[in-house]
């Protein structure tokens, strides 16, 4: 099974950038779609994008399209979110997940409980 380790935890400031990595080990890295999910204090995890395996196909939450970007490289087997123009409401701990199933087909890219393996999410403050 794949493992994953998210990087790039900061303290930013609105109106800033950030890219968070996730590394992935274990496993034939490209065979998973991966998504990219936050939680805010005292709200539930919510997903802001899916990529999948190619890397051919990306979707992304309303609320993020045009400020957030998922790639991934698959040879350096590291899925990334892009943020930019950085809000104090992105405040989150953010998560990447893993898949094997085909989750833009099935519409359900967004259900967290499509993915098998997550990582230990890394912390995202902006201030205003």
């Amino acid at each position: 099974q794949v493992q994953l380790v998210e990087s790039g935890r900061g303290l930013v400031q609105a109106g800033g950038s950030l890219r968070l990595s996730c590394a992935a080990s274990g496993a034939t890295f490209s065979n998973y779609g991966m998504g990219w999910f936050r939680q805010a204090p005292g709200k539930e995890r919510v997903c802001v994008g899916y990529i999948s395996g190619s890397g051919r196909s990306i979707v992304y939450a309303d609320s993020v399209k045009g400020r957030f970007t998922i790639s991934r490289d698959n040879p350096k087997n590291t899925v990334y979110l892009q943020i930019n123009s950085l809000k104090p409401e992105d405040t989150a701990v953010y998560y990447c997940a893993a898949t094997l199933r085909q989750l833009i087909a099935s519409g359900r890219w967004a259900d967290a409980r499509q993915y098998v393996r997550w990582g230990q999410g890394t912390q995202v403050t902006v201030s205003s």
